[in-house]
C-alpha cells in the first residue's frame, strides 16, 4: 500500500451515550487503518448545540490526518466508522453518538452529490474552528486561516475538557 501523501482534517463530534468513547474509538479505527495516519488531534471541547439548540451539549474535537485516500474515499471510511460504532441518523443537527466530518482535504475543492470540500458551514461553527485552530492555524480556507476564523467567531459555550492526548488513554475523555 503506498503510504500517505494526501492530507486532511476531520471534525469529530456527538452528544448520545459516551461520546467520548466514540470518538476515541473512531480515532483508534483511523489510526489502524494503513491508509491513514493520525497526526494531530485537539483538545477535547464541550460545545453548546449548534442549529438544533433543544438538545444535550456536545462534546468536539478536529484531526489532521495523514491519507493515500481521496476525499470521496476517505468519506465512505469515516461513514463506514460511523455504522461501526452504531451512529443512528435522524433528525438534521439532532442529537447523536458520533459524527466525523471532512472539513478539508488536500485534493482540493470537492463538490459532488454527498461531498463538499472544505466543509460548507466550516466558517460558521465555533465549535469546529477553535479546536481545529488548535492544530491548523495555519490552514487557509476561503482566504483566511482557521485561526483568523476562529477569533472572529462567537466561542461563548466551548469548554475545553480534556488537553490534546485525551483520545490516547484508556479512560479517554472521561
Amino acid at each position: 500500500m503506498p503510504g500517505p501523501d494526501k492530507s486532511a482534517h476531520i471534525g469529530l463530534g456527538g452528544n448520545l451515550g459516551d461520546p467520548a468513547a466514540a470518538m476515541t474509538a473512531a480515532l483508534h479505527m483511523l489510526e489502524n487503518n494503513e491508509r491513514i495516519s493520525v497526526l494531530a488531534v485537539s483538545s477535547l471541547y464541550r460545545t453548546p448545540p449548534w442549529g438544533k439548540t433543544d438538545q444535550p451539549d456536545f462534546l468536539n474535537a478536529c484531526a489532521v490526518l495523514g491519507t493515500s485516500l481521496g476525499a470521496r474515499a476517505l468519506l465512505d471510511e469515516c461513514l463506514g466508522l460511523e455504522r461501526k460504532l452504531k451512529r443512528v441518523r435522524g433528525e438534521r443537527w439532532g442529537p447523536r453518538l458520533i459524527d466525523i466530518d471532512i472539513l478539508e482535504h488536500s485534493d482540493g475543492p470537492v463538490h459532488e452529490p454527498g461531498l463538499i470540500v472544505p466543509h460548507p458551514r466550516l466558517g460558521e461553527r465555533a465549535f469546529v474552528l477553535v479546536p481545529l485552530a488548535e492544530i491548523a492555524g495555519d490552514l487557509e480556507i476561503a482566504g483566511k486561516t482557521v485561526k483568523q476564523l476562529a477569533n472572529d467567531t462567537d466561542r461563548r459555550g466551548l469548554e475545553v475538557i480534556a488537553g490534546p492526548g485525551w483520545w490516547e488513554s484508556p479512560a479517554a475523555g472521561r
